[in-house]
């Protein structure tokens, strides 16, 4: 008969020291209360920024306080409020500064503006607004501001005090200036180069600038006399010419200034 076969013998397990097997268990139980406070911190970082985000969408963060600080004198700060969207204390949070700037900036007569958010519950709205060079006939006995850019600014039915009378004329006919935020085409610059750069010395006499289809410049004086200025180059020169005639030549019979050559002017 064929023998059993032999069970290999049991090995038998080394005794652990208790020593041992104690700093093994206290190791385990530091690794244990570690990741529990872990776990615990995590979960107050959620309840605290959950918390937050919450108290941040109650009307304690809302836009109560708005202040509109900068010279403003055509725009009224309700308009200004308005346009930025706080004029319904909108929640701090959906504030969005740069897309509240560009509406206030859309304003006709703004130039600049700023906004910014002050927690817990200010918004300021910093501006600054164009200047006026010169008035165009807008039709129906209206007339329109423009600045140096060729914005129009304001219709009104009154003419402005105080500004020169822009006129653009191209081969297609006179621009007519539009409504307010429009701005002049290209064929209006160089009158609008010399609306604004009119010197103190004689930018009172100056009742209008007419601009020509090939975009040459001239003046009309209150005096009568028309002043040739050619092209929207060399103004330093043109207007230094233009101030010498008006104090020292003698006028009388005369029509013409022309100053179209800097340096060389005529009198006819």
């Amino acid at each position: 008969m064929t023998s059993p076969p032999r069970r290999p013998p049991t090995a038998t397990r080394p005794s652990i020291d208790p020593r041992i097997r104690q700093r093994r268990q206290s190791v385990q139980r530091r690794v244990g209360r570690r990741r529990l406070r872990v776990l615990v911190g995590l979960l107050a970082v959620v309840v605290i920024i959950g918390g937050g985000l919450a108290l941040l969408h109650t009307s304690l963060f809302s836009a109560r306080v708005v202040t509109v600080t900068g010279a403003h004198a055509h725009t009224g700060t309700a308009e200004i409020v308005a346009a930025a969207g706080l004029a319904h204390r909108p929640l701090l949070i959906n504030v969005d500064a740069g897309a509240a700037a560009a509406r206030v900036n859309a304003l006709p007569f703004i130039r600049t503006a700023t906004v910014a958010r002050h927690w817990p519950d200010g918004v300021q709205v910093t501006v600054s607004e164009r200047v006026p060079v010169a008035v165009m006939a807008a039709g129906s006995g209206s007339w329109a501001q423009v600045d140096a850019t060729g914005r129009v600014l304001a219709v009104a039915p009154a003419r402005p005090p105080g500004l020169v009378q822009l006129v653009v004329n191209t081969s297609a006919g006179t621009v007519a200036p539009g409504r307010p935020g429009r701005v002049l085409p290209s064929a209006a610059a160089s009158g609008l180069q010399v609306s604004g750069t009119l010197p103190l010395a004689f930018s009172s006499q100056v009742v209008s600038v007419t601009v020509a289809p090939d975009r040459t410049v001239d003046l009309a004086l209150n005096s009568g006399l028309t002043v040739v200025m050619g092209t929207d180059s060399d103004l330093t020169v043109k207007y230094q010419d233009v101030a010498s005639i008006i104090a020292h030549a003698s006028l009388k019979g005369m029509k013409t200034i022309d100053v179209t050559v800097p340096g060389a002017p005529t009198v006819s």
